[in-house]
Order: structure tokens, then C-alpha cells, then sequence
């Protein structure tokens, strides 16, 4: 029955992908050997869900939030050192537990899918990661990794985000913005990365301090714009009973997560570095926390239209 499920669904999404390239529907009938009645109705049901989709990522994006409230109020980040200086210790000393899903944020990409959506996107890099593989065994390296992973995706979650994807030491996420105002998102993204170089220092490091090993600190890029979300292929899952299930897998592409992810090489360790669409939302208080960064152009030369055609620039945390 899985079988039948999955070539009944290679066949609908060939049907699909001929039509988009122009073929007509008489010869796409003739080239997979089926009716043209068949792939008429494929074509229509296709139809139907893009214009689905289309109006769930209007509903979507007008919908609130918890990106589009400021949560800097509501989250207790002594609470948070607490249980993150609990969690790691228990990782280290009896066991590592750790249960993080990309699934709710597959199913708001989901909502977004083939359409253009703002986010704000944040970029952190473990620092001194480097220092602990040439000293700890692999095992031992591992659960630190996996426990700064988790402790800085519970925290990105508690501001709003959803964590796109994990690569090495290293974290993606993004915050979605409500039409054209992304002033709370940036805010959020921003109070993200305060509360997340805070956890850092007195919540894991204390900790690692207690083993003797060294100290990590992080580096944080963050930008806003304009973003499309696209499908790559399918994850397949094995349920109860043996039956194969397939979800489609979605991601983000755009040059705000190129730029994020640059910005976060310019900056020093424990440092957040903003570009300029932020830094122009931010209130009076938050910009007096930021000074611009004076960069050379080899290393950074990023032209944007919102900056006039001139190098668009960055800001950087004391």
C-alpha cells in the first residue's frame, strides 16, 4: 500500500512539473501513459491547493503572532540561567537529553510556501569550539555542542523565532514580520541575542568552569528582508504498523540569510552585529547600544538598494 501511495505520488508530481515546464496536456498523457482526463484533474487539484496556500499565507501573515508581540517583558532570563545551568550540568554529569523538533517550523514555512515573506533572520556561531575538539573526546565535545544547541533554541523560541536549520556549531533562525512592520521581530531578534551571549556567560560557561574546560562565547548576525520560501524533496517518516509517510521539506532562500550569516564572521565574540534596515527600527534606547562598524571593503562590500546604491551598513554591540 506504501508503494502504491508513493508512485501514485511520483506520478502526480511529474504530471505537475511537465505542466509547469509548458508541455501540453495531451503530451504529457501520452509521454507517462495515462488519460488526459486524469491529468487534467491533477492539474486542477494542483491549482486549487496553490491558490489554498496562497490565501493561507495572506491569512498568515496578517494573523498575529508571538513575533509580533514584545516579549522581552514576559521572558525571565534569570529562570532561563537556571534551567539551562540544570540542563547542562545534567548533560555533563548523568546523561544527555535532547528533544528538538523542526516540525512547527516546517508547518509555518508551510504556510508561506512559493510566496515572498519578510523575516527578520538571525545567525549565531559558537566561539571556541574549535579549542574544545583538540582537548575533550568526541563523545564529550558532542554533548557540549548538542547542550549549547538546545539552550539557544529554547530562547529563540521564547522570543518569537523558529530555528531554520543547524549547521555544525552554528544556528539559523528566523522571526516572522507581520506585513511591513517587522519593528517588533527586529526588537525580539534582537533581545534574542542579548538574552542568548547572557545565558552563555553565566548560565553554560559557570558550568563548563566546574570541569575545567574552556569558555565559549557566541557571535550574532542579524537582518531583515525580504525572503522565498521553496521546496527541497520530502522527509519520510515511518509511523505505527510499518506505513511510510511524506511530508514535504521547505527552506528559505534569499539574501538575507547570506547576509546574516557574513555579518556574523565581522563580529567579535560576543558581540550581536545588526545591518542597516534594523538598526533604523530599533528605538533611540536600543540604537544608543550600537555603534556603526567601520569595515573594509574586502571584507565587506555589500551593495543594497535600501542604502542607496552605497555599501549597506552594518552596527555592532559595544
Amino acid at each position: 500500500m506504501a508503494d502504491d501511495d508513493t508512485a501514485s505520488s511520483y506520478q502526480r508530481q511529474t504530471i505537475i512539473n511537465l505542466h509547469n515546464s509548458g508541455i501540453p496536456l495531451e503530451i504529457i498523457a501520452l509521454q507517462i501513459d495515462v488519460s488526459q482526463e486524469e491529468v487534467n484533474r491533477v492539474i486542477a487539484s494542483a491549482a486549487a491547493e496553490d491558490e489554498q496556500k496562497s490565501t493561507s499565507a495572506k491569512q498568515a501573515s496578517e494573523a498575529p503572532s508571538m513575533a509580533s508581540f514584545y516579549l522581552d517583558a514576559v521572558v525571565d532570563i534569570g529562570q532561563a540561567i537556571r534551567l539551562a545551568q540544570e540542563r547542562v550540568w545534567k548533560a555533563l554529569k548523568v546523561e544527555s537529553q535532547f528533544n528538538l523538533s523542526i516540525e512547527e517550523m516546517q508547518n509555518i514555512l508551510a504556510k508561506f510556501a512559493k510566496s515572498r515573506v519578510t523575516f527578520v533572520i538571525l545567525h549565531i556561531d559558537l566561539v571556541g569550539s574549535t579549542r574544545l575538539s583538540m582537548t575533550l573526546p568526541v563523545d564529550r565535545l558532542a554533548t557540549i555542542i548538542q547542550a549549547f544547541t538546545q539552550e539557544m533554541s529554547l530562547t529563540i523560541s521564547a522570543y518569537g523565532g523558529y530555528v531554520l536549520k543547524y549547521v555544525g556549531d552554528a544556528i539559523l533562525a528566523f522571526f516572522p514580520a507581520t506585513g511591513d512592520d517587522y519593528y517588533l521581530p527586529c526588537i525580539n531578534a534582537v533581545n534574542c541575542a542579548r538574552s542568548m551571549i547572557k545565558i552563555m556567560r553565566e548560565g553554560i560557561n559557570p558550568i563548563l568552569n566546574q570541569y575545567d574546560y574552556p569558555e565559549m562565547s557566541v557571535r550574532v548576525g542579524i537582518d531583515v528582508g525580504e525572503n522565498v520560501v521553496v521546496q527541497y524533496g520530502w522527509d519520510t517518516h515511518t509511523v505505527e504498523g510499518g506505513r511510510r509517510l511524506r511530508a514535504p521539506h521547505y527552506d528559505i532562500l534569499g539574501y538575507t540569510i547570506n547576509v546574516a550569516t557574513k555579518m556574523t564572521v565581522l563580529a567579535r565574540p560576543d558581540q550581536i552585529v545588526i545591518g542597516q534596515m534594523v538598526y533604523d527600527v530599533l528605538d533611540e534606547r536600543q540604537k544608543s547600544t550600537f555603534h556603526q562598524l567601520q569595515v573594509s571593503p574586502e571584507m565587506w562590500s555589500y551593495v543594497s538598494n535600501y542604502s542607496d546604491g552605497g555599501i549597506y551598513r552594518l552596527y555592532g554591540t559595544a
